[in-house]
C-alpha cells in the first residue's frame, strides 16, 4: 500500500509521520516554535535543525523538503479536534468540509483553526493528494442523549451547539481495538492520561460516556487545565474584576498540575513530590483522586466492565500513579499486581498489571497509526 502522511498541527508546532499502513512508520518528525525566526526541526535519522518558519505554510514546506519524494502518497491524514455532530467519520476534505471545520472553530478555538492551517497549506502544496480529516470527537458520536445532554434550556443548547462531544476519540478507538485483540474485551474504562487527560466508558466497543464535554476542559485534572469545577466559579472571578479572557486563560493554561504544583509535566511533578515538595505531592493525590471518581462512576455506567485500561504518556509510564489510582478499589474488583505494575513502564505491547474481577491493563496508544488507517480507508472506500 502507498504511504499516508499524518499531520497534527498545534498552535506553534507540527508533528508528522509518514506511515505505511501495512508495515509501520517510515519517518517522523516535529517542528516547534513555528512563527519565530528560530523554529526547530527534529526528524528521525537527522541532526536537529533551526531556521525561520513564520507560519504553518513555511513549516510544512520545510517538512516536505526534509521528507522528499512524496509523489506516491495515498493520502494525507489530518488530526482535527472538533467535528461537532456534523463529522462522525473520517472525511475526505473539499472546500465544503474545509468551511465546515472553520464553522466549528467556536467550539474548539484553540485547536480547529490551527488544524485548519495545516489542511489549507497542504491542500495547496500537495493539490493532487487526497486530504482526509480524522476527528477527535468522532468515536464519541455514539454517546447516548442521556449522557450527552446538559441540563440547560433545550433551545439554548440547540442554538449554540451545547452538548457533550468528548475528545481523545482517535486514541480511544485505537485502544479499544487493541484491547479487544488482546483480551477479547469490549466493555472498558479507558484512562487516557497525558498532558490532556480523559476517562471514557466503552460498552460493546462503543463510547457511551466520557469525561471531556463541550470542550477538552471538563473532567480530569490535566497538565494545565482545571478539569471539573463549580460552573459558578468563572462568574465569581469575573465579578471579582477579572476579564473573561483572563478567566479562560487561568482555566485552560494556568490550572491543573501547573496551578497546583508549578509544573505541567507529570514527570517533573513526580520528581518534586519524591523530593518532598508538599504541593506536588498533593497535586498527584488530587490527580489520582479525580481518576478514581470517574472509574467508580463508569463501573456503574458500563455493565460487566471487562478491563480498566491505562494509556498515553502518564498512563503508560507512571507506575506509582497507577498504583495510587487503583490502590483503594479492591472492593470493586480492581487489584494490581505490584511487580507487574512496576515492570510495565513504556511497554510496546499491551500488558496485564492486575487480574482481579476487573483486569487492569496498560495499552500503548498510537493515534498516528489510527489516523493513517482511517485516512487510507476513507480514500479506498
Amino acid at each position: 500500500m502507498k504511504p499516508v502522511l499524518v499531520i497534527n498541527s498545534g498552535s506553534s508546532s507540527l508533528k508528522y509521520q509518514l506511515i505505511d499502513v501495512g508495515s509501520g512508520v517510515l519517518a517522523k518528525g516535529l517542528i516547534e516554535e513555528i512563527g519565530s525566526d528560530a523554529a526547530r526541526l527534529r526528524h528521525s535519522g537527522r541532526e536537529p535543525d533551526t531556521r525561520p518558519a513564520k507560519d504553518h505554510d513555511a513549516a510544512l514546506a520545510w517538512m516536505l523538503q526534509v521528507l522528499g519524494g512524496l509523489d506516491g502518497l495515498l493520502a494525507v491524514g489530518h488530526r482535527v479536534v472538533h467535528g461537532g455532530t456534523r463529522y462522525t467519520a473520517p472525511t475526505v476534505i473539499d472546500a465544503a468540509v474545509e468551511a465546515g471545520i472553520e464553522e466549528l472553530s467556536p467550539l474548539a478555538p484553540l485547536h480547529n483553526p490551527v488544524n485548519l492551517a495545516g489542511i489549507r497549506a497542504l491542500r495547496t502544496q500537495l493539490p493532487d493528494v487526497p486530504q482526509v480529516a480524522v476527528f477527535d470527537t468522532a468515536f464519541h458520536a455514539t454517546i447516548p442523549a442521556v449522557a450527552a445532554t446538559y441540563a440547560l434550556p433545550l433551545d439554548v443548547a440547540a442554538e449554540y451547539g451545547v452538548r457533550r462531544y468528548g475528545f481523545h476519540g482517535t486514541s480511544c478507538q485505537y485502544v479499544t481495538r487493541r484491547t479487544g485483540e488482546y483480551l477479547g474485551a469490549e466493555n472498558l474504562i479507558i484512562c487516557h492520561l497525558g498532558n490532556g487527560a480523559s476517562a471514557t466508558a466503552v460498552s460493546g466497543g462503543r463510547s457511551v460516556d466520557t469525561s471531556m464535554g463541550l470542550s477538552p476542559l471538563e473532567g480530569l485534572v490535566m497538565g494545565t487545565r482545571s478539569g471539573d469545577l463549580d460552573p459558578a466559579l468563572p462568574f465569581h472571578l469575573i465579578r471579582a474584576g477579572l476579564d473573561p479572557a483572563e478567566v479562560e486563560t487561568i482555566l485552560t493554561s494556568r490550572s491543573g498540575l501547573r496551578g497546583l504544583a508549578g509544573a505541567s509535566d507529570m514527570r517533573e511533578v513526580r520528581a518534586k513530590a519524591d523530593a518532598g515538595d508538599a504541593a506536588a505531592r498533593l497535586a498527584r493525590e488530587i490527580y489520582a483522586y479525580r481518576i478514581r471518581k470517574y472509574v467508580g462512576a463508569y463501573l456503574a455506567v458500563v455493565p460487566g466492565v471487562q478491563a480498566l485500561v491505562f494509556t498515553a504518556g502518564v498512563g503508560e509510564n507512571d507506575a506509582p500513579l497507577r498504583a495510587e489510582v487503583c490502590g483503594s478499589l479492591a472492593h470493586l474488583g480492581i487489584e494490581l499486581d505490584d511487580d507487574a505494575n512496576r515492570a510495565a513502564v513504556g511497554p510496546s505491547e499491551p500488558v496485564t498489571i492486575g487480574s482481579g474481577a476487573v483486569p487492569v491493563v496498560v495499552v500503548p496508544t498510537d493515534e498516528e497509526s489510527e489516523i493513517a488507517a482511517q485516512a487510507a480507508a476513507a480514500v479506498l472506500s
